[in-house]
């Protein structure tokens, strides 16, 4: 590109006054942004924003994870050899450059010119406004310090323009003079500049840029390089994009009907075109034709035909392809491999690709950045971490540069395989190198919000911003998603207001978060208030936004707003799923409200909305605890008429149901049932039998049981232990009790007000009233008030030995801490009778 030394001057709209926006997090985040000209700015698609889940019926947070949409994982950025700044991820930073303020830019061009770093975060700035990145650019090619030689600010600027349709003609043209003035990298070094700022930069993939270039050259007469380009797009797996190819093909069809003869080379064109939609049948048919007349089909054509068999999952094809190919002695070259690689993944079966590598290897092929790239990304994916590094680190030894790409996916693995420390290194090591991005802290940044590290993740975002880079929307909705976990809503609508000053606008996927917090916090009109908002705003709701609408409003108990909502949603044109459905019937189920839940199943069912196994479990769970077990056993033979399988779930609803009613014959039963067909019971149907057999007193089963979870690894937890010393203690085995909570305490779980309730009950009935009174001592050192039961239970022991005094005392006792003696303690003092001996875990007056 031609440079014209200017005198270094600021344009006038350049010269603005930065916004400071007030930091949001605890950690005292605060950060300087340039100001922006962004009036239009587009979402971040950077993961993918799963519905709430048929288990997530529960009070579990909005879950969202970040999901790889980087098909073509070909770059070319290189690590530097020297670190532009040394951090750790300690939140210390001992070395930053922060962002240049416009008002800079004049200081910049006096002294030392425009640095390339500060263009690309300037043009950046202006990803939204391609007029004023286009006119920025012209500017800054001319200042004194702009490195001609390096093209990342072009290919930004090229990024930019290929987001609006209307600025495609301007950068044909900027292409058009740039490949002209004969100057600048190879054309393979192009291609993968513009492939790695599309990822670093977050761009939109999209291939007509690759088509301009292409098209650049053959004008310029520069042939070679166009060769060389269009090699290069195929070895990025860059389709060559051509709104003609339909034309093309209805062409050869209509001189194939007409009777033309058409040659080998109408054959090969005909045949690129339809793989380029994809559409490998008919290119398999014209295939065939042309091996019919004698033609032998070009490794060109082949690779072609092999790769649409892969894009569209048909790896036998593929594969009798490749077999073709290779007895027709033409070799398999490493496009072919690293499609059959892709393929092989893709159905699941990541061995057969790592086999073939091997092979490819053993014969003497040289795998590529694209080849390694592939695998190290699938290996991340399987979770083979180890068998990732060793390609990484075999890529390294080859000569080949690693990406940000390749670190990314690195990075997600170890995230994904609870492997922190080796995540950190990964993650320090990229930014000492300067070739982190936006998503690289963007995948630190959802780790450790999901974790609820939201002061770690406020910390990694002050080191972001620091170091000059720009958050995202995808940013600041793992942020938003954090403070909302935690339950900190102010801050996370004081982060939201941010994001709006910067110029980013709210997402689908922003308000989701938003409204799923504070209906998590019981802020519920805040909830709609979001919702509203996001409809004012344009935004159409999804699947998604509806069902935390209405999953919402059942959590606070509004199921019938929530069904009315629903019911105006459809009108609107919303089609209900079986989640939006479920989440009705659960919450009337939760109410108490079996008869209202019945008429939403009818409904259900009416508009073809099949239920599932969890609309079953919600209605069965629901008609035990209204003690109709044969409705509830109704409903299980329907389900299994319908072939739908009970989960884990499943069984524990109906294996509690029995055992409430101290059926434990058919509790048993079904028990055993869940073990033959393959699933473990969890922690919650051990309780249920554990409890079901102490209610009728036989602690010999419940111990087995009880060794038996043990065994399997599976945890006690305090519901489980309190169940036990009470059935023991009844049982009047207080040694074995005391065993009990002495093996609680040591796995330092900690009693609550029913454990205490349960010892003292037992301690009492037994006669050991100076033990009960010394549970109550313990209660006070740990400053937890004992309830009314506690000292009923403790004066009728008390009335029973004759201990008139102490029983007396411990009425006034009661009045001094504020407790409300009810009428079971009145009839203890007066008649010195106690009608507590039925006392159960649970107990309504505990």
């Amino acid at each position: 590109m031609r440079s014209m030394i200017g005198p270094s001057s600021v344009v006038p709209w350049l010269i603005r006054s930065p916004t400071t926006h007030r930091s949001l997090c605890p950690a005292s985040i605060s950060q300087s942004h340039s100001p922006s000209l962004n009036e239009n700015p587009t979402s971040e698609p950077e993961f993918s924003h799963k519905s709430i889940s048929d288990s997530q019926l529960s009070d579990t947070p909005v879950n969202y994870e970040p999901s790889v949409c980087l098909d073509n994982p070909d770059t070319n950025a290189n690590f530097p050899e020297k670190p532009s700044s040394e951090t750790d991820f300690s939140g210390k930073i001992t070395a930053s450059a922060g962002r240049q303020s416009y008002e800079s830019a004049e200081l910049i061009s006096q002294k030392a010119g425009v640095y390339n770093t500060h263009v690309i975060e300037v043009l950046l700035s202006h990803r939204n406004n391609p007029n004023s990145a286009l006119k920025y650019f012209n500017w800054a090619e001319k200042q004194r310090g702009f490195v001609r030689g390096i093209v990342d600010p072009f290919c930004v600027l090229l990024c930019i323009l290929m987001g609006w349709p209307n600025y495609h003609r301007r950068a044909q043209n900027i292409l058009n003079r740039y490949v002209a003035g004969d100057s600048g990298p190879s054309a393979c070094a192009l291609v993968d500049h513009l492939v790695d700022c599309s990822r670093r930069f977050e761009f939109e993939s999209d291939s007509r840029v690759f088509n301009y270039l292409l098209n650049s050259y053959v004008r310029a007469l520069r042939f070679k390089d166009a060769i060389d380009c269009f090699d290069r797009m195929i070895e990025s797996h860059i389709d060559p994009w051509d709104r003609r190819d339909d034309e093309a093909d209805q062409y050869f069809r209509e001189a194939k009907a007409s009777g033309i003869k058409l040659d080998a080379v109408a054959y090969s064109t005909a045949i690129r075109a339809v793989c380029r939609k994809p559409n490998s049948n008919v290119a398999c048919e014209k295939l065939n034709e042309m091996r019919t007349m004698g033609w032998v089909p070009s490794e060109g054509t082949c690779t072609s035909v092999i790769g649409a068999c892969v894009k569209q999952g048909k790896m036998a094809d593929a594969l009798k392809l490749k077999e073709e190919m290779v007895s027709n002695e033409t070799p398999m070259n490493l496009v072919v491999a690293t499609s059959l690689m892709k393929g092989y993944y893709l159905a699941g079966d990541l061995d057969s690709a790592l086999d073939l590598f091997n092979k490819i290897v053993q014969d003497g092929l040289m795998p590529n950045k694209v080849t390694y790239s592939v695998l190290i990304e699938k290996c991340c994916r399987y979770g083979k971490m180890e068998k990732a590094c060793e390609l990484y680190s075999r890529m390294k030894l080859s000569g080949i540069q690693p990406s940000v790409y390749n670190v990314n996916s690195l990075l997600r693995g170890f995230l994904k395989s609870w492997q922190w420390e080796k995540a950190s290194e990964q993650f320090n090591d990229a930014v000492e190198c300067g070739i982190a991005n936006v998503f690289t802290y963007n995948s630190m940044l959802y780790w450790l919000c999901k974790e609820g590290k939201v002061d770690d993740a406020c910390s990694l975002w002050h080191k972001m911003t620091s170091k000059g880079m720009v958050p995202s929307i995808v940013s600041y909705n793992h942020l938003i998603f954090g403070h909302c976990k935690k339950g900190n809503m102010d801050l996370a609508s004081s982060l939201y207001l941010e994001m709006l000053k910067t110029g980013l606008k709210a997402n689908v996927i922003t308000y989701c978060i938003l409204i799923d917090g504070y209906f998590k916090k019981g802020e519920t009109e805040q909830a709609l208030g979001m919702f509203d908002q996001m409809v004012d705003f344009g935004l159409a709701p999804t699947e998604f936004t509806f069902n935390t609408i209405v999953n919402g409003l059942c959590k606070v108990g509004r199921t019938s707003e929530a069904w009315d909502r629903l019911k105006k949603f459809v009108e609107k044109g919303f089609i209900p799923t079986c989640m939006s459905y479920n989440c009705i019937i659960d919450g009337y189920i939760k109410e108490g409200a079996i008869t209202s839940a019945l008429p939403v199943y009818t409904e259900m069912r009416e508009r073809g909305v099949p239920p599932n196994v969890v609309t079953y479990t919600i209605l069965i769970d629901g008609f035990c605890k209204s003690n109709d077990i044969d409705l509830a056993l109704k409903m299980l033979n329907e389900m299994r008429k319908k072939g739908l399988e009970l989960d884990i779930t499943a069984y524990g609803v109906l294996i509690d149901g029995f055992c409430k009613r101290k059926d434990m014959e058919k509790a048993r039963e079904l028990f055993n049932e869940l073990l033959e067909v393959g699933l473990s019971p969890n922690e919650i149907v051990y309780y249920s039998m554990i409890s079901g057999f102490r209610s009728l007193n036989n602690m010999e089963e419940a111990l087995a049981l009880y060794k038996k979870m043990i065994n399997e690894g599976i945890t006690c937890d305090l519901t489980t232990y309190t169940t036990l010393i009470d059935g023991f203690l009844k049982d009047g085995k207080i040694l074995i009790a005391s065993e009990f909570y002495t093996e609680m305490l040591a796995k330092g779980i900690v009693p609550d007000a029913i454990t205490y309730t349960v010892l003292v009950h037992g301690l009492c009935n037994k006669g050991q009233l100076e033990n009960a009174r010394k549970v109550l001592e313990e209660m006070d050192q740990k400053n937890m008030a004992p309830n009314v039961l506690i000292y009923n239970t403790l004066i009728a022991g008390y009335f029973k030995e004759g201990n008139l005094q102490e029983a007396f005392r411990l009425h006034d006792e009661m009045l001094d801490r504020g407790l409300v003696p009810d009428d079971t303690t009145y009839d203890i003092l007066v008649s010195g009778k106690f009608k507590g001996n039925n006392f159960h875990v649970g107990a309504s007056s505990v």
